[in-house]
């Protein structure tokens, strides 16, 4: 049973004779499950699937590191139902436009994160794990909770607490960027700069000025830290998340150049003009299923069209904003082919140059990804605009 006091959901389950009930959090903005009941060490892998399916929570009172287990097993029972399915598949017609294997991915995604979501661990306050054999998870829930929820017990899905303790490790070890010599570090839910492509095209496009120059969504910070490294003498860095802007504030002080960069909490661009500004909006005009997907996702090419837009008003005359884009969406079917010069053109701006590069990461040579003949195809860009005299 889920319960809900104001804003704040709570599980709520018998165990023996009485009615037990503990707080609900989800950084992806999950709801709790409506059934939940204590599971350990004991329930088989296919009576936990079968549960899992039917939206049943299962509320681990044993050893942590079967925990680890079982969810690994449950991984294995969706794989192998998901292989089922598309065999049969097989045998029919292809009819799938790219746009509608993306769409499926994306289910087959969704399917699989809730299943097996279903696999909850209690964390008392402080951040502590009271099961066997439990790690330290204290530095990580701390990084990614804050303070708000340490002094207090609640339940979260095993898959989450996993990806908050890979989170921590990544930001523990950073991501080497090149063309800085240096580390970004980044936070839990902000968008890492592992596909170094675009910061490389950034780092190597002819800057008009080293006065001035805005970030819009500086995310990690890379990009600034890439302006100021070049030169630019100050940077104005923007981002709705103040994650994001703690993440920036951080991996610029590490890298030296926090004084030459300003952060402000604001959406898109700030006050005034710049000489050059800088954008690399989310590629995709799909809608997030959580939270932490804003990042890739970027619903009716919300911040796309709003920089473009907006760009014209906050340049200086013969000023430029670069845009960094993937047409990974025009191969995907999710955007027009002609769609970004359109906005481009609507905005009262033109095309000063474009300068492109192909994909390094690994899923471009996977011919496993199902949505390998769309990536073998994309090609990432970085358009300089200017206001149309």
């Amino acid at each position: 049973m889920t319960l809900q006091d104001d804003s704040t959901a709570y599980l709520a389950w018998p165990s023996g004779a009485t009615q037990q009930r503990l707080r609900w959090h989800s950084e992806a903005g999950n709801a709790p499950p409506k059934r939940v009941q204590e599971a350990d060490d004991q329930i088989p892998a296919d009576t936990a699937y079968k549960l899992a399916c039917e939206g049943t929570g299962l509320l681990w009172r044993g050893d942590f590191q079967n925990a680890r287990l079982l969810l690994q097993a449950l991984g294995r029972r969706v794989d192998r139902a998901r292989e089922r399915a598309q065999a049969k598949s097989r045998d029919k017609p292809a009819a799938d436009t790219p746009a509608q294997a993306f769409h499926h991915h994306r289910q087959m995604q969704a399917q699989r994160a809730r299943i097996l979501g279903m696999l909850l661990i209690p964390l008392e306050a402080g951040f502590s794990i009271p099961l066997r054999r439990a790690p330290d998870v204290q530095a990580a829930c701390q990084e990614a909770y804050g303070a708000d929820l340490a002094g207090t017990a609640f339940a979260v899905s095993l898959r989450e607490l996993q990806g908050l303790i890979g989170a921590h490790e990544w930001r523990k070890k950073g991501v080497e960027i090149g063309a800085l010599g240096g580390r970004i570090h980044p936070y839990y839910g902000v968008f890492s700069p592992v596909r170094g492509e675009y910061v490389d095209l950034v780092a190597q496009a002819p800057l008009p000025s080293t006065t001035l120059a805005f970030d819009i969504g500086v995310g990690t910070g890379v990009l600034s830290a890439v302006l100021a490294r070049r030169g630019v003498r100050k940077v104005v860095a923007t981002d709705m998340d103040a994650r994001a802007l703690d993440c920036a504030r951080e991996n610029l002080q590490a890298l030296g150049v926090l004084g030459q960069v300003e952060l402000q909490q604001t959406d898109l661009f700030p006050p005034g003009r710049a000489p050059l500004i800088v954008c690399n909006p989310p590629w995709l005009p799909a809608r997030p299923s959580s939270p932490i997907e804003h990042a890739v996702y970027d619903p009716d090419s919300r911040m796309l069209l709003g920089f473009l837009n907006g760009l014209a008003q906050h340049l200086e005359p013969q000023g430029e904003g670069w845009l960094i884009m993937s047409d990974f969406a025009e191969h995907l079917g999710l955007r027009a082919p002609g769609m970004l010069a359109d906005a481009i053109a609507a905005a009262g701006l033109e095309v000063v140059a474009r300068h492109d590069i192909k994909p390094r990461h690994g899923k471009a040579a996977d011919r496993e990804d199902p949505l390998f003949a769309a990536r073998s195809k994309e090609t990432t860009s970085l358009w300089r605009l200017r206001a149309r005299a």
